[in-house]
């Protein structure tokens, strides 16, 4: 009879042809395919509005994959870029503007700020060159002393002052807090951009790449069309609108797929791109639009131009103005467009 247990009473399992270890062929080997001491994480963009951290994620990343404005608060939602190199990978988040809240959507931003800075591994503080350490600043600087993260200070827009003032401000700078690093960047001009990435590639924990290497945003392309026509709004209306404007993609239909082959005439083989404005007030549509309609074609032209280069191929864009009564402050307004 043969022995089903063995000396140590454990039983004795029959071979497995399909799990044979000794034959080299069935066991499968993983290589990597990137350095031991690979370094990847998430680095977080944090600072008062304005401060050039959606110009400086572009810098950073290569290419545009943030919206940028004059306007202060452009930002709206967390934006990632990812930037892979030989030995790490950043993956960027860049963050609303953080400051004194005046309506609900200040508040709710404020709080995706927060919710942000918890998730991060490194979080690189934007102070631009040419403005005095103010409220805002100090109040960002005590919130990050209790995080326990990384933090460096990334001085931006050097190109703006002169370098005694520039001396003037990183001591200035140094003062506000106990930084890890301190990098003055132009991200206009590209100047100190591979400074700061191996800067933060210095902060980040040992890892394997969190994105494919050939990727550079993880925005969705609707969302990455609504806030190309947000932005060329916002240059138009630079002087015009209060932040009360917001964007909001019904439709991308493409008329050369069987679904909707034949559904839209008169456009060719464009794809077609259906955008609302949104503003507050009936008043503010008038603005909007423009007389006899000159802002809104504008926007439109801008806006064109931009998501042509995004998605590659003519696009025929149809914009409409609506109203949102008070959606900035309305709880069921706010949860509709995604805030």
């Amino acid at each position: 009879m043969t022995n089903t247990t063995d000396a140590d009473g454990f039983p004795i399992l029959p071979d497995d042809p399909d799990t044979d270890v000794d034959d080299p062929a069935r066991v499968p080997i993983a290589v990597p395919d990137y350095p031991e001491d690979f370094r990847a994480g998430f680095v977080c963009l944090l600072g008062r509005p304005n401060t050039g951290k959606s110009t400086l994620t572009n810098a950073l990343v290569g290419t545009k994959i943030a919206i940028t404005s004059g306007r202060p608060e452009t930002t709206r939602h967390n934006v990632r870029g990812v930037v892979s190199r030989p030995d790490s990978q950043l993956v960027l988040v860049d963050t609303p503007g953080f400051h004194r809240p005046r309506t609900l959507l200040g508040k709710r931003l404020n709080d995706l700020v927060r919710e942000t800075l918890t998730g991060v591994d490194v979080i690189a503080f934007c102070i631009p060159a040419g403005d005095k350490i103010g409220p805002g600043d100090r109040l960002i600087a005590r919130e990050l002393a209790d995080l326990g993260k990384p933090v460096v200070a990334v001085v931006t827009k050097t190109d703006t002052v002169s370098r005694p003032k520039l001396a003037q401000q990183l001591l200035a700078v140094s003062e506000l807090g106990d930084w890890a690093d301190i990098v003055p960047v132009s991200a206009l001009k590209g100047e100190q951009i591979d400074v700061l990435q191996e800067v933060l590639t210095s902060h980040l924990p040992p890892s394997p790449p969190l994105y494919p290497t050939d990727s550079v945003t993880d925005e969705p392309q609707a969302v990455m069309v609504g806030e190309l026509v947000r932005e060329a709004a916002l240059e138009r209306l630079r002087d015009e609108l209060p932040h009360s404007l917001a964007v909001v993609v019904d439709e991308i239909v493409d008329p050369a797929t069987a679904e909707h082959a034949g559904r839209i005439k008169g456009t060719g083989n464009r794809l077609q791109v259906r955008v609302s404005l949104l503003v507050e007030r009936d008043s503010q549509k008038a603005i909007v639009i423009g007389r006899g309609g000159a802002n809104l074609k504008a926007i439109g032209t801008e806006a064109r131009r931009g998501i042509q280069q995004l998605l590659g191929r003519k696009v025929y864009l149809d914009l409409h103005v609506r109203t949102l009564k008070d959606w900035q402050s309305d709880p069921k307004a706010l949860a509709k467009l995604g805030f």
